[in-house]
């Protein structure tokens, strides 16, 4: 079967991964449970049935938040599940994920093939923690073997938020529609201050830098964003580069948020000492 995203490589016997139930062969439903959430023809039966799908994504929430609540300093890495073990990106992600591990970080991926396999297949080697987020599929994918806390989510957007929350930033490698969908929902948090700061470090000029170009002429020439907005992305050839960016980037924001709120603090004080006129 084929599939124009990211997430669209089979692994033979590994499963398909429906919440906690894995499914092989015939079992293997046509459907996603996404997909059975967005349809539209389902009439008036969505009154009885979208109550108890409300239960089951709150689960997968609890589920996510229960399992990575205490994984400490983590990177989200994205790319390709697509690119085969003998090419250069695929050791450019496993010397991020190695150095990751190195600089005391876990690693967090999407749990398949490519460079999600790469990635985590570095932190292990270094021995740090590895992290797979799965996503139940049309077609077997299941985690790949160097994943050593994995969680199977059915829900995208359950899924997505796991990768914000637990990281402090993002390595981007090569990838298609899913990398890019991760790259640009982190950058418009950034934008629109729903996070604080984010580092993000896009590993590949060859293959990013006529997106940044794009986005520096058109986009910015036309008011879509402002200038400095492209600035968010630090592009490099360099796994070790990337990886100092995002620490020492995140170090700095870490800093910044300390010293606001302890400026809060104080003037928060200063108010309730201060006489009331």
């Amino acid at each position: 079967m084929s599939n124009a995203s990211d997430e669209g490589v089979a692994q033979r016997g590994a499963g398909y991964h429906k919440g906690p139930v894995l499914l092989r062969g015939r079992q293997i439903p046509k459907q996603t449970t996404d997909q059975h959430l967005l349809t539209g023809t389902e009439g008036a039966d969505w009154v009885h049935t979208d109550p108890w799908r409300v239960m089951r994504i709150q689960s997968e929430f609890v589920e996510g938040f229960g399992a990575l609540a205490e994984i400490g300093p983590a990177v989200s890495v994205f790319g390709s599940a697509r690119t085969p073990r003998d090419h250069d990106d695929y050791d450019r992600a496993v010397k991020v994920g190695r150095l990751l591990a190195e600089a005391g970080y876990a690693v967090i991926t999407g749990g398949g093939p490519g460079i999600m396999e790469a990635a985590n297949k570095g932190a292990v080697e270094a021995g740090g923690l590895s992290i797979g987020l799965g996503i139940e599929l049309p077609f077997e994918q299941g985690m790949n073997e160097y994943v050593n806390l994995g969680i199977n989510f059915r829900y995208f957007f359950a899924r997505k938020t796991m990768f914000v929350k637990y990281a402090q930033g993002f390595v981007v490698m090569p990838g298609g529609f899913g990398t890019f969908d991760e790259l640009f929902e982190a950058l418009t948090l950034v934008q629109t201050h729903k996070v604080t700061g984010f580092p993000l470090a896009l590993v590949g000029r060859e293959y990013w830098g006529g997106l940044l170009d794009w986005i520096r002429s058109t986009v910015v020439d036309r008011g879509m964003v402002s200038e400095a907005d492209p600035d968010l992305l630090h592009l490099t050839d360099d796994p070790a580069e990337a990886v100092e960016y995002v620490r020492e980037r995140s170090e700095a924001l870490r800093a910044e948020e300390a010293e606001a709120a302890e400026e809060l603090e104080q003037a928060q004080a200063a108010a309730a000492t201060s006489p009331r006129a």
